[in-house]
């Protein structure tokens, strides 16, 4: 277990209750189940008091968890019959996105999502799931084909923004985002997207204008990072935990706005903690998502979808 910043009085807890088992499997005359027992109790009490009211930039640190389940730990858990596509028939295969056909529940879907990668190799290879032109075009080439055989779009968002590097740009990057971003709005199939850690800048709107948006408990989704914006705005990036509390980047308070539909609990101590409950959640979710929307036509979809956005900050914080 990885332990973030604002845990390390949980992780000393929690490893002198390990210690203590440790020398007890070493030494089977010690009798530690009781003085284990203690710690684990105050270790549950802590981290219930750590996670009862996380700030904003806490919650920002828990949606970055490198333990945290990515987008191929979501698809290999909950979907059946995965067949990754590759390319996007005019440059390159981006391997910061992923997708392809399978089946949620036995329904044909086409998913998609941005993986981050898992230790340093994937890390590089997936580049950190800053997506670059081509992984857009792909997104937008599975969303094409979803329409053209009718089967719901699933997104999985996972990425601090779009790759901002000078091949990218030279190849269109805005341009690729906007194209995504427009394909989501005039796609007549359910579009359901899940925002699993975080939701940086266009490169997450590209995949999440959709019908129904959902995040999980402690996940983020923004127009910038807060680290960003602090150095905008106060030209330091030190200052990202009052940019964290300014930008509105939660979950709960993105549901106050209405700028999502759902949000999804996660296990104390956040995903991280119990991927297989996290995981299962997510897909008893989306599962939820696409039911409410059996037996709408293409034109109640796209009009449906359209009437949230323009909606979108109607609302305002209490």
């Amino acid at each position: 277990m990885q332990y973030l910043e604002f845990e390390k009085p949980l992780a000393e807890i929690e490893g002198k209750a390990n210690e203590l088992r440790a020398m007890a499997t070493a030494n089977q005359e010690m009798d530690v189940k009781a003085e284990a027992a203690a710690l684990d109790k105050k270790a549950s009490e802590l981290l219930n008091d750590l996670y009862k009211d996380l700030s904003a930039w806490r919650k920002c640190q828990v949606a970055r968890h490198p333990d945290r389940p990515h987008c191929k730990d979501y698809i290999d858990a909950l979907f059946t019959e995965y067949t990754p596509l590759a390319g996007d028939r005019n440059f390159a295969d981006d391997h910061a996105v992923m997708g392809g056909i399978a089946r949620l529940d036995d329904r044909p879907v086409v998913v998609i999502g941005q993986e981050k990668g898992s230790d340093t190799k994937t890390r590089i290879e997936r580049n950190f799931g800053m997506a670059r032109p081509e992984g857009y075009r792909k997104a937008i080439r599975l969303m094409e084909l979803a329409d053209k055989f009718n089967m719901p779009v699933v997104t999985l968002v996972d990425t601090p923004g779009a790759y901002p590097g000078k091949g990218a740009e030279e190849r269109g990057q805005s341009e690729a985002i906007a194209r995504s971003t427009q394909k989501c709005l005039q796609l007549g199939v359910p579009l359901v997207s899940v925002i699993i850690g975080e939701g940086g800048s266009g490169g997450a709107v590209a995949f999440a204008t959709a019908n129904k948006l959902a995040m999980l408990e402690h996940s983020v989704y923004s127009v910038i990072s807060p680290e960003g914006c602090a150095s905008i705005l106060w030209k330091d990036a030190e200052k990202m935990r009052e940019a964290a509390e300014a930008l509105r980047l939660t979950a709960q308070d993105l549901k106050k706005l209405g700028v999502i539909d759902h949000i999804i609990k996660e296990p104390l101590g956040g995903a991280q903690r119990d991927r297989e409950a996290a995981i299962a959640s997510v897909g008893k979710t989306v599962s939820t998502l696409l039911g409410e929307m059996d037996g709408m036509d293409r034109s109640a979809l796209i009009q449906q979808r359209r009437k949230k956005f323009l909606e979108m900050g109607s609302k305002s914080l209490a």
